[in-house]
């Protein structure tokens, strides 16, 4: 314990040094705090204890900026009768913040925080926005007050800090010390007083008055390690403060201990035994993700990104996630690749890109730049690879181009909406395609070139549907992808369009055309006006990303599964999201999309379960009633026969209470998803039916399925996806059964154990 002299006024202290259980004790009452933390009970997953890390001294406490919280009992005639005169207070805590908050409505992140300041009482000391932080008290006759870091002061991330807060009321002044430095202070009228919150709690890492997102999330909550919180009510001297910093240094031969990123990073552990997530599809460690964007490979290796909310499964203040892998299927976690800093640039948001070599042939980050400041807030910025100056193959260091590539002006697409370049390189030029809109018309990609990747020219609009004709392709597109197929069987060369559209109106799918590229134009020329779609599971396979695989040639496209939960399940979880896995797309003979699973996959798969052919329904059912897994490869292949509708039941309880079921609907051409017995579950959302056209021009109905807890991708035929989600409540749901409303013919079915990736 690192205290001052004596413990001279020393009100309360926690010292974290437990390491280990769900409460913590404050040893000037002795009292044992409850901490709260999400999975304390946890329905989908083994109850843990809330995360312990090493600390300054003994253990610290790992907040996870969502769910981790101590309150802690003041009530007058104990602990704080101290404070009841109110003429000083002084607060002392190492902190180690792994993100920043966004700073909703103007409020800290808390710290340490006993306040009303509806009221003007009490006191907060909390972090806000790029590190910056502040502590401010409500003064007797109704001031509130603050003294605020100042430039250059900033707490830093995944580093470990010394942090002192002083009210003198007496001597009228508010100070802030930084590792045992005065960094700021602020005048008060001499003799003022603090005014005592009494209707609320001291709360350790969260506000006492946090907004709630989504009506579920709690915000301004802080995110990383605290040890050493000592809180007196008495004015620390500046001797006292440094001699506490010192007490460390000394006790590190005169350096602060070094925080490793695996020491303070998002733990994916506790989430690997939830019977829902995915074990063998690309997640973040925790927390929140979007779309996975920008891949590209490297020396050796393949890099994948994605929009990030560090700070719990919910939208908000988005920063680029990395992945790396050696191929493409076992990935491992990185920092953090890009966030949102204290510039002109990207204060408010790091959105989606893409990535693409330089001249020299090293990696490049284009991406969204969000500028609330700034109109359109939406902007085209670039970050550049540090793998020059580090020869890091990991690529874990980017620094970011300090202005602006490419910014709105009237009559360049939808003003205000102008986001998600997709750039490559091609013939000694550089060419991006924007996601936006025509003013009064429908969405479009914009066309931009460039010859030295930084100086850009707007050609136009690339390509724009018919809005009146096709309504559901919206007012907006997002996130346009272009992929060379390669020539058709008459030699004409053929290239892919993805586009996910947003807006009023829009139906918010994957839609591709196959076309030609006007290179001179810098436009696209679709050969059939109406939009098709990859996948027909009903949103669940979004947000896509492509590249060209350097190592093969294959055209790989990669999207987010979106999980279908209510705000109150992803807060439950701790989680939201996951990635799709991995699909290789070509140009058939027939001038047709193909679409398959990357062949590396097989890399993952296990114990094989089962393998039969040419068995009729009854027999084939026989053979699968001891097959049971939610972590499954299935290639199944049906002859139809008489029946009309066939296909094949997965997670099933053994007797149907829960199932889901995968069919082709002959009559109607339609590749379908029933989710009605799906699960019991009240608070699971997922259900109905879905699904899309897929004709099959007589074939057998050939599906290649993967099961992966509550993800399931079904490959129909080389031509269609259908991606959805299920949450069964048993934990039973485990079985399958082949379906069919007359007789059919099993042709082949091959069924392996799926390893996870983690």
């Amino acid at each position: 314990m690192i205290q001052a002299s004596n413990n001279r006024g020393l009100m309360m202290s926690w010292a974290f040094d437990e390491g280990s259980g769900a409460t913590t004790v404050e040893s000037v009452s002795q009292l044992k705090d409850d901490i709260q933390y999400v999975f304390n009970q946890a329905e989908f997953t083994e109850p843990r204890d809330p995360q312990w890390r090493q600390g300054v001294i003994g253990s610290g406490l790992l907040f996870d900026g969502y769910s981790t919280y101590i309150s802690h009992p003041v009530k007058k005639g104990e602990s704080n009768d101290q404070l009841e005169s109110g003429a000083a207070l002084s607060i002392g805590v190492w902190v180690a913040p792994r993100s920043y908050e966004w700073g909703s409505e103007g409020k800290l992140a808390a710290i340490v925080n006993h306040h009303n300041k509806d009221r003007n009482e009490g006191y907060l000391l909390g972090m806000y926005r790029h590190g910056s932080w502040s502590f401010q008290v409500g003064l007797e006759g109704g001031d509130w007050k603050e003294v605020w870091s100042p430039d250059g002061n900033e707490l830093p991330k995944n580093e470990w800090s010394y942090v002192n807060a002083v009210f003198d009321g007496n001597q009228g002044e508010m100070k802030l010390y930084l590792n045992g430095r005065e960094i700021a202070s602020t005048a008060l009228p001499r003799g003022s007083r603090i005014a005592q919150a009494t209707d609320t709690e001291l709360l350790i890492g969260k506000n006492n008055h946090s907004s709630l997102l989504v009506e579920r999330f709690s915000l301004h909550m802080f995110s990383g390690i605290l040890d050493e919180l000592n809180i007196y009510s008495r004015v620390l001297s500046l001797e006292e403060v440094v001699g506490s910093y010192h007490d460390v240094l000394d006790a590190y031969g005169g350096a602060l201990p070094q925080l490793s990123y695996d020491e303070i990073k998002l733990d994916r552990t506790p989430l690997l035994a939830d019977r829902h997530r995915p074990q063998y599809h690309v997640s973040p460690p925790a927390h929140w993700m979007n779309e996975p964007h920008a891949p590209i490979y490297f020396a050796g290796q393949y890099h994948l990104f994605y929009q990030h909310n560090p700070l719990g499964p919910f939208f908000h203040q988005i920063h680029w996630g990395h992945w790396v892998s050696k191929d493409l299927v076992h990935w491992r976690d990185l920092p953090v690749a890009l966030a949102p800093e204290k510039d002109q640039l990207a204060p408010d948001g790091i959105w989606s890109g893409s990535a693409a070599y330089d001249a020299d042939g090293l990696p490049v980050l284009f991406f969204t730049a969000g500028n609330d400041k700034a109109s359109p807030n939406q902007s085209v910025a670039l970050a550049r690879s540090t793998y020059s100056l580090d020869k890091e193959p990991d690529l874990v260091h980017w620094v970011k181009h300090p202005e602006p590539l490419i910014v709105q002006k009237d009559g360049m697409g939808a003003f205000g909406d102008f986001r998600d370049p997709y750039v490559w390189k091609e013939d000694n030029q550089w060419f991006a395609l924007v996601g936006s809109g025509m003013e009064g018309e429908g969405g479009a990609a914009l066309a931009f070139v460039s010859q030295d990747m930084l100086n850009w020219t707007y050609k136009g609009p690339f390509f724009e549907a018919d809005i009146q004709k096709y309504p559901y392709l919206g007012p907006i597109w997002e996130l346009p992808v272009f992929l060379p197929l390669g020539s058709n069987q008459q030699g004409e060369n053929k290239h892919l369009l993805l586009v996910s559209p947003v807006g009023q109106g829009a139906d918010v799918e994957v839609f591709y055309w196959i076309g030609q590229f006007d290179k001179q134009n810098v436009s696209f020329i679709p050969d059939q006006e109406e939009p098709q779609l990859i996948d027909v599971g009903d949103f669940h396979f979004t947000g896509p990303s492509g590249m060209v695989d350097p190592k093969t040639g294959r055209k790989i496209v990669f999207t987010i599964a979106q999980g279908d939960r209510t705000p109150d399940l992803e807060y439950k979880s701790g989680w939201a999201h996951n990635g799709g896995l991995p699909l290789s797309v070509y140009l058939r003979d027939d001038g047709r999309l193909g679409i398959e699973p990357i062949q590396e996959l097989q890399s993952l798969r296990g114990t094989k379960l089962l393998s039969l052919s040419a068995k009729p329904l009854a027999e084939a059912n026989d053979l699968l009633q001891d097959v049971r897994g939610d972590m499954l490869e299935i290639r199944l292949e049906i002859e139809p026969g008489t029946a009309k509708q066939f296909g094949i039941k997965i997670r099933r309880t053994p007797e149907g209470e829960e199932e889901t079921l995968l069919f082709y609907d002959k009559n109607e051409c339609m590749l379908a998803v029933d989710r009605t017995k799906s699960t019991l579950h009240p608070g699971e959302q997922c259900s109905g039916v879905q699904g899309g056209k897929l004709d099959l021009l007589d074939e057998n109905l050939k599906l290649h399925i993967y099961l992966d807890r509550s993800m399931v991708e079904a490959y129909a035929n080389g031509l269609k996806s259908l991606t959805t989600r299920v949450y069964p409540s048993r934990k039973d749901a485990l079985g399958l059964e082949i379906w069919g409303d007359g007789e059919l013919l099993v042709k082949s079915m091959d069924i392996w154990e799926m390893k996870s990736i983690w």
